[in-house]
């Protein structure tokens, strides 16, 4: 079993396609689908099954997928010993999708220029699938809806966003969510930790939320929000970085569901080389934004 082979069965199991693991690491499908396969002669076992079109982890694969993140982790951080410390090889780290969008660009540029020998790999999806990623040691580390008081994991703060509903012009204002009683909810699917927010702030009000649209696009969002078919929730940041933000109505909510604090997280005693040297970039970051101060050259 080769390190090679436990990192084309990762990106596969994670991708849940041939195709797309391929896309991913920069080789053509029939090489991946080859060592796959001489993977599941050499351990006697079916890894993957097949349904709907899209490949799910047997038993089997379930518990090398577990295996597989910690040894690659360990390679990694070897490497990194070896080479004195420096950041290098593998790095992957979640985001929520908001994050990704407007936060990340200028920090991934920064930490490329900076470390060209880490293989930074990118993954977006919802905080409760983040928070998944983490523990089972598929993600290096995560940015997620936070601070997350959770037994083995530790974090740093990147940002506060402000939360607003987002509503069709000339909606009257919403002062609770008693205003927008019953109406659709245009969102991502669950596990969204915005999603969570909006949910309990419903509850708090004591009023019905109305039929959960669950989309993968905030300019889609927004698109629907725009025609008058309901309402959704979303970071200032994010809304004012989409065309078309003027043609609706916005809303804040009142505390505490208005504000929230991006945290970027990690297991406990998993911080290396790679990681260390994002979290410098990213205090770095968040100092020079910070108003009155600066961050010497």
């Amino acid at each position: 079993m080769e390190l090679s082979q436990l990192r084309i069965f990762q990106a596969v199991a994670e991708e849940g396609s041939v195709t797309r693991a391929a896309e991913r690491l920069h080789r053509v499908p029939s090489n991946l689908s080859t060592r796959l396969r001489q993977l599941e002669e050499q351990l006697g076992v079916e890894l993957f099954r097949r349904e709907r079109q899209r490949l799910q982890l047997s038993p089997a694969g379930k518990v090398l997928l577990d295996y597989a993140g910690r040894m690659l982790a360990l390679h990694d951080e070897a490497f990194a010993a070896v080479q004195g410390g420096q950041p290098a090889g593998e790095f992957v780290l979640g985001s929520m999708y908001s994050t990704a969008a407007i936060h990340l660009p200028e920090l991934l540029a920064r930490y490329h220029s900076a470390y060209p020998a880490v293989n930074l790999q990118v993954q977006a999806a919802p905080s409760g699938e983040l928070l998944e990623g983490l523990l089972s040691g598929r993600l290096d580390a995560a940015l997620v809806d936070g601070p997350l008081a959770l037994a083995g994991l530790d974090g740093v703060p990147l940002c506060d966003e402000t939360l607003v509903l987002i509503t069709e012009p000339g909606h009257a204002p919403v002062r609770s969510a008693r205003d927008v009683a019953g109406r659709a909810v245009f969102t991502f699917r669950q596990g969204c930790s915005y999603r969570m927010r909006l949910e309990a702030w419903y509850a708090h009000d004591h009023a019905a939320m109305g039929r959960a649209m669950e989309i993968e696009s905030y300019p889609s969002m927004l698109a629907c929000v725009i025609a008058g078919a309901g309402v959704a929730l979303m970071a200032q940041s994010m809304l004012d970085s989409l065309p078309g933000r003027e043609r609706v109505a916005v809303h804040r909510l009142q505390a505490p569901f208005g504000q929230a604090t991006t945290w970027l997280m990690w297991r406990k005693g998993m911080r290396g080389a790679n990681l260390s040297a994002w979290i410098d970039l990213q205090q770095g970051e968040t100092v020079a934004q910070a108003p009155g101060l600066a961050v010497s050259a």
